[in-house]
């Protein structure tokens, strides 16, 4: 699991936004991999520093970042994601969240909560973080098209939101989520210089079993939410996901049944795109948690808990090695705690495992292989 930054930067992008996307919609992918081509240690982020309780907010006081700002209504928006979420996760397992909250000398920080061996959770972590930092000019140059912006650091915001949920019982699903908010200030000395600005997320689940109508329950809800806002958005995002979430040296086996994964969108208005993301976190607890508590009492034998131990082991593969975010959060020195949070307490790797032929485990093979149509 990554901090705002590493999502914000760090994120690929896998699908074009639109086959008549302008210059403009197509910067933000451009800085992004600027940005990784970059000296990682040359983007600027303040060691955090821990604190016994989380602020009202985590942004900088005064300045442009009031209450009417974007960056000040995207971190309102998470951190009520964040309590509602949580809320609905301890109301179903009934242990509490341990918080951990921390904030950084020049602005920002974060707030991680982390349910660890629950009745029905083996491990529930979600992460709140806001990040002031500094990125490379030609990051900056290639997300806004122009030319100066000089030689100097380039001062950018970042807020996010994301998670992991690994139950314990074998049928019943982990889930991921991330919804993030970037952009960029004007370089020191230009202050008529354009900004770049961009959003991103998504919601995947990961079973180690198939229940088609868990399935078709997860899609369908993430469809009607995307519907609501473009009738193109579910299409796109969930071939999207299909493309992302993808373990090579595994025969690209896919991490799970994917969901939707959007990144570097511009391409219409800050309000548009806000209320999309704030309708997609409000979607994580109706699309997964009727589907953990359906399967927390469910019978299984330990086979098939085996099974599930080893899928944890993709997992762990995916997030270690092709993930993004994670692997910029390790080698920028962030917050090793929260970046790690998404990993499963216990995982599996077993020798040349391979599922007999018409079993549950191979249809599960199957599906991880062979991206499948959830919803019409």
């Amino acid at each position: 699991m990554a901090s705002a930054m590493t999502m914000a930067v760090a994120r690929p992008a896998q699908v074009r936004l639109s086959t008549k996307a302008s210059k403009k919609a197509r910067a933000p992918r451009v800085a992004a991999r600027a940005a990784r081509k970059a000296n990682v240690q040359a983007v600027g982020i303040e060691q955090e520093i821990s604190i016994d309780e989380a602020p009202l907010t985590l942004l900088r006081e005064g300045g442009e970042d009031d209450a009417d700002s974007m960056r000040a209504r995207f971190e309102k928006m998470i951190r009520a994601a964040q309590n509602e979420i949580c809320g609905a996760i301890e109301e179903l397992d009934g242990q509490k969240f341990q918080e951990d909250a921390w904030t950084r000398p020049g602005g920002g920080g974060g707030i991680s909560r982390v349910l660890q061996d629950g009745n029905v959770f083996e491990k529930a972590g979600v992460n709140v973080s806001v990040v002031y930092g500094q990125m490379p000019p030609e990051a900056y140059r290639a997300a806004t098209g122009e030319q100066g912006g000089g030689k100097d650091m380039i001062p950018f915001f970042a807020a996010g939101i994301s998670s992991v949920m690994h139950p314990h019982n074998p049928m019943a699903p982990t889930v991921h989520f991330n919804y993030r908010y970037f952009e960029t200030d004007a370089p020191d000395g230009a202050e008529g210089a354009p900004r770049a600005w961009w959003f991103g997320g998504g919601t995947d689940l990961t079973p180690s079993y198939i229940f088609d109508d868990d399935a078709a329950h997860f899609h369908g809800t993430l469809k009607d939410v995307c519907d609501k806002h473009d009738e193109a958005f579910y299409p796109r995002f969930k071939e999207w996901a299909d493309e992302y979430f993808i373990i090579k040296h595994r025969m690209n086996e896919r991490r799970g049944i994917g969901g939707v994964f959007f990144d570097d969108m511009n391409d219409r208005s800050q309000e548009e795109l806000l209320a999309f993301a704030t309708d997609m976190a409000g979607a994580v607890v109706p699309a997964y948690v009727p589907l953990v508590a359906k399967h927390k009492d469910d019978e299984f034998t330990e086979e098939q808990r085996e099974w599930q131990q080893m899928r944890r082991g993709r997992y762990v593969e995916f997030n270690l090695v092709y993930d993004r975010g994670t692997t910029f959060g390790l080698r920028t020195g962030g917050r090793i705690e929260s970046i790690l949070m998404s990993l499963p307490l216990t995982a599996r790797w077993q020798y040349d495992m391979q599922p007999a032929e018409g079993s549950r485990e191979a249809d599960a093979i199957d599906a991880f292989r062979n991206p499948r149509t959830w919803v019409a």
